[in-house]
């Protein structure tokens, strides 16, 4: 049977998603985050040397990163569902574009965010404090803020056009986006750009979604 190891909290909540969209049965092994770096258990590294989440077994195969797991689940479970058809047509196109950007764009910006935000807030000698504030507060007020309203204006402008990310259809790229948007709805002030909270309340209320929370336990992004 297929095994998903999940970390709460990250990225692995999304292939939950997309196993209950599919209809396949699998097992779950839960993992916490280390209390005070955050980071994921040692015991990871048993599964894969990166030590990260996601991580999926299945026949003999060990699968990390969320987009290469979610695309082998569509090739492999879809049936012709959650994709369009391979080949150069524009929805296809549009459908590899959305998958790869999720990661390759829209993540990297929240990332550093995240990494200023702890960088105002870390421990420090007294005198140190007010100079890693600065640098911090200068990152994101140069650099970090206006990437992502760019990414994210762009992304609800996007999304004005149509309800998923390639037009008409739900496709895996909408799993795909999910995590981007969710954690730029929590950290990033998305949650005030009309189209992309209207795509949030979507997802959100599809039984699949659901499903998948109620497997994977606490979420903080969901709200």
């Amino acid at each position: 049977m297929l095994t998903v190891h999940h970390l709460n909290n990250s990225r692995s909540q999304r292939v939950l998603w997309m196993l209950e969209e599919l209809g396949v049965e699998y097992e779950l092994k839960r993992y916490q985050r280390d209390p005070r770096t955050m980071l994921a258990p040692p015991e990871l590294r048993a599964v894969h040397p990166l030590g990260k989440s996601p991580v999926v077994t299945d026949d003999g195969l060990t699968l990390a990163e969320s987009g290469a797991i979610i695309e082998y689940l569509v090739d492999r479970y879809g049936e012709g569902r959650f994709s369009p058809p391979p080949g150069t047509s524009p929805e296809r196109l549009r459908y590899n574009y959305w998958m790869h950007y999720a990661e390759g764009s829209a993540m990297p910006p929240l990332l550093l965010k995240l990494v200023a935000r702890r960088l105002e807030s870390a421990k420090m000698p007294f005198f140190a404090k007010p100079i890693a504030r600065r640098i911090a507060q200068t990152m994101q007020s140069s650099f970090i803020d206006p990437q992502l309203r760019l990414h994210f204006g762009y992304i609800d402008a996007e999304l004005a056009k149509s309800p998923w990310f390639v037009g008409e259809t739900f496709t895996a790229a909408d799993v795909q986006m999910s995590f981007p948007l969710e954690t730029a709805s929590a950290r990033a002030g998305a949650k005030s750009m009309p189209h992309i909270r209207a795509f949030l309340g979507r997802i959100h209320a599809r039984p699949a979604y659901q499903r998948a929370l109620e497997r994977g336990g606490r979420y903080d992004y969901a709200g």
